[in-house]
Formats: structure tokens, C-alpha cells, sequence
């Protein structure tokens, strides 16, 4: 194996496979999978890289459910093979996101509808333990996204992204819901909304690894805006920078900017384009979309994010992708099969890009994914021990 230290997980439904990286030859060997009570909607691993913790539900975009869960595993540091670490522990409603503090001492999870969040300890031998009870003031804004702590731990953001107008009813505002952090206590911080959050749906976010800078995909608006840390209200009040997202920001087709992630060197930032269905629920695209990554070169003095390319992500709906430990490798992977206007349907997939020293992507393979009724809602790059 090339790279031992990286494993890779994608979900199908409720299974989440584990796929040994080759980063020289730039290819996933499948090696097994595990199984949890409903379909994977997230995933992260403890600092120690030790866990990995899984949140599921059997609800899904319009649809509530009424089986939620958060999964621990235990990660074998030689092979990355996960096996699980006590019983599934219940959540109030569907999950959205997961992740970790910075100390491993908590779990922090988002929920979107209704929108929300949760804190459960996590026990020195990493076993999910008992929610702890939160102020009942938190701002939790309108359709929560992300739930991340900043760098110095003593923060934590629950990006809020907010809905579209639509025939029944007016916009929902979006923001950046920032709370003090302490002990597994939240406390409100602040609020952050230009333009009170009207045309603006935030939907992810990542850190610079030694800068305090935040870059943030505003996926309603097509947008990446860089923010810098602060220890009054979390984020500046105001982007010091906003940048397009797609290669044709006048096109008519209906866009959605996707994950955002920094590259562990800290010299450039990647980012998904997606093209929506044309329809409610349906699975053929918008005429004329963008599945691609744009890619940035980051400005160490300013934080400036200039872009670099936009390279075709050869699947549609690129919800989420992972970086190797070392840095040389990307894979994207698309949620499901999706018709396009010209008849043809692009299979769902994991597509693998080269990294190469300037930040710029090469397409290496792609492989196709067998999904049946199930999606591709998660998949990830992991550092093992």
C-alpha cells in the first residue's frame, strides 16, 4: 500500500465502505464495509484518529423519519477496518452534519428541520455518552448545515444556510450562528448576516491550518467568502473577501456551491459546484450546470483565494470529497445517478484527481457506483494512527 496512513469510506444507504489509497497510482482497492441502523449522513473521525463517528437516519431532505442515530467504531490504525464501539446512541431528528472539539471530549451534531443542535460527551475509551443539556435561548437560526469548533476550541459555529423563496412561501434567511464554548456548554455569541442573511445560504466552512482565516461556501449565492477569526463574536461581522464559485456565474441552470476544504499545506482551497435537479426530487439536471471543483491559490498575507482552475467533476451532485494525508490525491464523489438534458445518465461515482504541487487538479479515473434506491450522501478521507 502506497499511502498507509489514509483510508477511505463512502456510504451506500447504510453501508459505509473502506477503500485502501494507492496515491501513487492514484487508485481505491475496496476492502469491506459496515453496516448501521439507518442511511450514513455524516461522518468524523476523534483527534486521536482512533474513532470514527457516524450519524444516521432513516428521514431525509422533506421526509422527517423516526430513526436517528450517532455510531462510534473503533479504527484499526494498520488497515483502517472499523468495527463498532458500543450501542447506537438516539437522536432527536435527522442529523445533518457531525464532528468532533478539538479536545475529542465532545460530539457536536447539526440538524436542519427543525433546525438545531446537540452535545454528547464522549468517554476517555470513546464511547458516545449521555447528551448534555444546553441553554434554551441558543440561536439556531433556519436549516443548520455545519457544526464546527474553531481552532482554539473555545468557539463553536453552526453554519445556518437558510431557504430559498419558492411559490408557497417567502426566503428564509441564512447565517453563521456563533456560540461561546466551555465544558460542552454553549452560550449565544453571535450572529453573522449581511444584509440581515437575505441572499445569503452559507453552507460549509474550513480553517486555515495557521492562519485565522475561515473560508465559507454561501452554496444559495455561489459564493466563497473568507472571514477571519475572532475571540469576540467568533467571525468577523464582515468578509474580508468574496470570490464566484462557478466558471459562468450567469448561468441559468440552478447551481448550488458544495463542500469546502483546505488543503493541509494551507496553500489553496477546493471547492464543489452542483447542479440541482430540474425538478423537485427528480433526477434529471438543470440544463447547462457546473459539476466541477474550482480551485484556489490562497494569498498567506491576505487570505485572498485566487482562482486556479475548475476541472470538470465527471459525476453530478459532487456533495462531498476528502484530500489524502499527504496531500497528493482528491477524490470527489457524487450522490446519485442523474439524467442529462441530452438523454444520456452519468452514473454516480468517485472520481480521483492528482494533486499537483501548484494546487491544480488532473483527472486520474473515475469509478462508477452501483446505488440502487440507495444515495452516495457521504464519503471521506481519513488519517489513520
Amino acid at each position: 500500500m502506497s499511502n498507509p496512513k489514509t483510508a477511505y469510506y463512502a456510504s451506500v444507504g447504510p453501508r459505509l465502505k473502506l477503500f485502501e489509497v494507492d496515491v501513487d497510482g492514484a487508485q481505491l482497492h475496496e476492502r469491506e464495509a459496515v453496516s448501521v441502523p439507518a442511511n450514513i449522513q455524516y461522518a468524523w473521525p476523534h483527534p486521536s484518529r482512533r474513532y470514527l463517528y457516524v450519524v444516521s437516519s432513516n428521514g431525509g431532505p422533506g421526509a422527517a423519519g423516526d430513526k436517528h442515530f450517532a455510531n462510534a467504531f473503533e479504527i484499526d490504525p494498520a488497515t483502517g477496518r472499523l468495527r463498532q464501539h458500543g450501542e447506537p446512541a438516539a437522536l432527536p431528528s435527522r442529523p445533518i452534519h457531525a464532528s468532533l472539539d478539538r479536545s475529542g471530549g465532545y460530539l457536536l451534531t447539526a440538524y436542519n428541520d427543525p433546525s438545531g443542535l446537540t452535545v454528547h460527551r464522549i468517554g476517555s475509551d470513546g464511547a458516545i455518552g449521555a447528551p448534555i443539556a444546553q441553554p434554551q435561548d441558543l440561536d439556531t437560526g433556519i436549516y443548520a448545515h455545519q457544526i464546527l469548533a474553531t481552532p482554539s476550541n473555545r468557539c463553536v459555529i453552526l453554519v445556518t444556510r437558510g431557504n430559498d423563496a419558492t411559490a408557497a412561501k417567502p426566503e428564509d434567511p441564512g447565517a453563521i450562528k456563533t456560540f461561546a464554548f466551555e465544558a460542552g456548554k454553549l452560550r449565544n455569541l453571535a450572529s453573522i448576516a449581511p444584509g440581515r442573511g437575505f441572499g445569503f445560504g452559507p453552507r460549509h466552512l474550513d480553517f486555515h491550518p495557521a492562519k485565522p482565516w475561515a473560508f465559507i461556501s454561501i452554496e444559495r449565492q455561489n459564493k466563497l467568502y473568507v472571514y477571519e477569526l475572532n475571540e469576540t463574536t467568533g467571525l468577523s461581522r464582515e468578509p474580508i473577501v468574496i470570490k464566484e464559485t462557478l466558471a459562468d456565474p450567469k448561468t441559468a441552470a440552478s447551481q448550488g456551491a458544495g463542500a469546502v476544504h483546505v488543503h493541509r499545506n494551507g496553500g489553496f482551497v477546493y471547492l464543489t459546484n452542483r447542479t440541482f435537479p430540474a425538478r423537485e426530487g427528480g433526477r434529471e439536471a438543470s440544463l447547462g450546470g457546473e459539476d466541477n471543483l474550482a480551485v484556489y491559490a490562497i494569498d498567506q498575507t491576505s487570505g485572498e483565494p485566487k482562482l486556479l482552475q475548475h476541472i470538470d467533476g465527471r459525476g453530478v451532485q459532487l456533495r462531498t470529497f476528502g484530500i489524502d494525508a499527504s496531500g497528493r490525491l482528491l477524490v470527489a464523489a457524487s450522490i446519485m445517478p442523474m439524467l442529462r438534458s441530452d438523454g444520456t445518465t452519468v452514473p454516480a461515482g468517485m472520481t480521483v484527481f492528482r494533486i499537483a504541487a501548484d494546487g491544480t487538479l488532473a483527472f486520474a479515473r473515475k469509478y462508477d457506483v452501483e446505488l440502487g434506491d440507495a444515495q452516495q450522501f457521504w464519503s471521506g478521507m481519513i488519517a489513520l494512527p
